[in-house]
């Protein structure tokens, strides 16, 4: 479809060319603030919407999961989403399509998964063979299928209300599942945290790169960040450690490390009591920690391994996980090299000035 046949059919998206002349049907997400979403927080703008020092009015966020033409990524609706990535690619496929197009964040993430928690709707997707395992029926179209290995990709944005982020054809959809998603701007050293600052992984100003001087850790005593040792020893670094078969944020050595990945339910995940709340509202941010008392992410699971070098997070789940999958399910396991078929990403998008005109365009 061409950009006008896309207006057309998603009148209340918004249609955003890059620098080849080629679109993408986006969602826009108005700035809110913490405390919107996470009770007790301070009134000041989720971190999503602050990139390069500009506090953003929005961000823009793909409908769908992502393509590659050409070496450039897009938001597509009715294909199948690119898999065989790996991280740097999915980053340089944003990224070459221009200023303020970038690997959706974690902090991006982060923020529509609290939105959707707080305003009651965690979305459906394919996490089961081509459907969600609370409907019946296949509800999606089948964009590739394997069933010797029982894979069942679906086609961008064909299922039904219930796979968007808000419950409402204008969302974003396949949040849950269908294949894991990359995000950016989030890693795990030797089980240390590390974070490009606010949402910092937006802007091209900032390296994601392994050996990347912009990547700070936190500390866990007062929530400001520090620049790392590069071992995941940085004092009073936020780190995980694998308690009690838990996965538990530190502040202090930590005492179970493993270079191999450990799971446990994402509503089991805690933070030691030495940490700050502002550090906790980082990771609640960051959707790294359950927030408030919803049990609706109940049997989702955290994997990590904090014993690798690095590893770069991807959230969702895929298919066939069933319950066992959704916006907040994440995996700390892999490296930045790593692609297969259940891997893919999508893109974002920003404008640097204070300003941005929300009307479908």
């Amino acid at each position: 479809m061409n950009s006008y046949e896309l207006k057309q059919k998603f009148p209340k998206n918004h249609v955003i060319s890059d620098d080849f002349g080629k679109a993408s049907v986006m969602v826009y997400i108005k700035k809110f603030y913490l405390d919107e979403v996470i009770d007790g927080a301070p009134r000041v703008p989720h971190p999503a919407f602050l990139v390069d020092g500009t506090e953003l009015e929005g961000i823009y966020i793909s409908k769908f999961q992502n393509v590659i033409i050409d070496g450039h990524a897009y938001s597509l609706p009715n294909e199948d989403p690119a898999t065989h990535v790996d991280f740097d690619t999915a980053i340089n496929a944003c990224i070459s399509k221009g200023k303020g197009f970038h690997l959706m964040t974690a902090a991006e993430w982060g923020a529509v998964a609290l939105w959707c928690q707080k305003n009651g709707w965690l979305p459906f997707g394919n996490n089961d063979i081509g459907k969600d395992i609370r409907e019946e029926g296949s509800t999606a179209k089948i964009a590739y299928c394997d069933e010797e290995r029982s894979i069942c990709r679906t086609a961008t944005g064909t299922g039904p209300v219930e796979w968007s982020h808000n419950k409402q054809i204008d969302g974003i959809y396949d949040l849950n599942a269908n294949v894991w998603e990359w995000v950016g701007g989030l890693r795990l050293v030797f089980g240390e945290i590390q974070v490009l600052p606010n949402n910092n992984g937006a802007s091209d100003s900032y390296s994601q790169s392994i050996l990347s001087d912009d990547w700070r850790a936190i500390d866990g005593t007062n929530g400001t960040l520090l620049k790392p040792n590069g071992k995941g020893t940085t004092e009073n670094s936020v780190k995980l450690d694998h308690i009690d078969n838990r996965w538990v944020y530190v502040t202090e050595a930590i005492t179970d490390r493993l270079q191999k990945f450990r799971f446990c339910d994402f509503a089991d995940v805690t933070a030691a009591p030495t940490l700050c709340d502002k550090a906790k509202e980082l990771l609640y941010s960051l959707g790294c920690i359950p927030c408030g008392a919803d049990t609706n992410y109940k049997g989702v699971s955290f994997y990590a391994n904090n014993g690798a070098a690095e590893r770069i997070p991807f959230r969702g789940g895929r298919w066939g996980q069933g319950l066992n999958s959704g916006i907040f399910k994440t995996c700390f396991d892999d490296p930045r090299t790593y692609s297969g078929d259940a891997v893919g990403f999508r893109s974002a998008y920003y404008e640097a000035e204070a300003q941005i005109d929300p009307s479908p365009r």
